[in-house]
């Protein structure tokens, strides 16, 4: 019996929002509507200019592993914290939101990774980014017991930027192939993509069961200009493919068979921050309790739904309440 049916690799941050004035981003020289990545001595500077404000756990296969453990399922997450404080955050909300972290927090290196989001009267959100050991995991950070007992392994493409983490992700896919479980991978960016496509390409086609990415993604994997051209060449590279688009829903593709999945809103669109993460939590979901396809295509647009309609990266409602109709 498998003890997951997703662990979830990715960049464990934690999320720091405050209230600040104008005149905060003009002390500390920030863009307003930016997203800046930062070096550890910077995040601490804004950090300790920061008012009081809410700190959460974040990054992107966290957000979906939590988005799998409100749906009812399973969820592990890996990724690497230090013995800080932010790190404590990040451990203990994580695993109240039902998800297993079992990875000890290290007890030297870079400080935890922390997005550093102001918010300033007029709505508009300012981040800065500081990766800190969040991009350090190594293979010894491992457990090969929790990966060969996840029905899928689920691996964040933003960790393909620095050498270490790629020899940790294709162990991890290796020995999720052996135990015969699937393995998963979203591209996470458009510029992560550019960044890395022939490499993403040759893991797509070698390593990868189930791929989400979304329309600025998979076009420029495949450097065409339009999405229906990405769709034919993605049915030839993997097993399944689940393809986002934003208000225009998602398209799910496996061999021959394609669905087309509408948007499920449930109300206006407030915040986007979160779609992607929640769509493959409710795919993931669908996935492993057996569903078909079109059904996980479905659950995935729900999530994301319901987390667009209110700020924050993760579910606020009921999602298994939400998704009992489609079951």
């Amino acid at each position: 019996m498998t003890a997951y049916d997703v662990l979830a690799i990715g960049n464990a941050i934690v999320d720091v929002i405050a209230s600040v004035d104008d005149a905060f981003l003009v002390r500390h020289d920030l863009v307003k509507g930016s997203m800046e990545l930062v070096d550890a001595e910077r995040a601490e500077k804004l950090y300790a200019d920061m008012p009081p404000g809410v700190e959460t756990s974040g990054g992107g296969a966290a957000n979906t592993a939590v988005g799998v453990a409100a749906l009812g399922g399973r969820a592990a997450f890996l990724g690497k914290v230090r013995d800080d404080q932010l790190g404590g955050v990040f451990a203990h909300d994580i695993r109240a939101a039902g998800v297993d972290f079992e990875v000890p927090a290290a007890p030297a290196g870079p400080p935890t990774a922390r997005c550093l989001i102001v918010v300033t009267p007029d709505a508009e959100r300012t981040m800065n980014t500081s990766l800190g050991i969040a991009g350090n995991i190594e293979i010894a950070d491992v457990d090969e017991a929790t990966v060969a007992g996840a029905r899928v392994v689920y691996c964040e493409g933003f960790l393909w930027d620095r050498p270490q983490t790629k020899d940790t992700i294709r162990h991890a896919m290796r020995v999720a192939a052996d135990a015969g479980n699937k393995v998963s991978l979203t591209l996470s960016d458009p510029f992560c993509v550019e960044r890395h496509r022939e490499e993403f390409m040759e893991l797509i086609r070698s390593s990868v069961d189930v791929l989400f990415a979304n329309e600025s993604e998979i076009t420029s994997l495949y450097e065409v200009a339009h999405f229906d051209d990405a769709l034919q060449h993605v049915r030839d590279d993997c097993e399944l493919a689940f393809l986002t688009r934003g208000a225009a829903g998602a398209v799910v593709v496996s061999g021959d068979e394609v669905h087309v999945v509408g948007a499920h809103a449930l109300g206006p669109v407030v915040d986007t921050t979160g779609a992607g993460d929640q769509f493959a939590a409710g795919a993931l979901y669908g996935l492993t309790a057996g569903y078909d396809v079109a059904t996980c295509g479905r659950l995935g647009a729900l999530a994301a739904g319901e987390v667009i309609a209110h700020v924050g990266p993760r579910p606020q409602h009921d999602l298994r309440e939400l998704a009992a109709p489609l079951l």
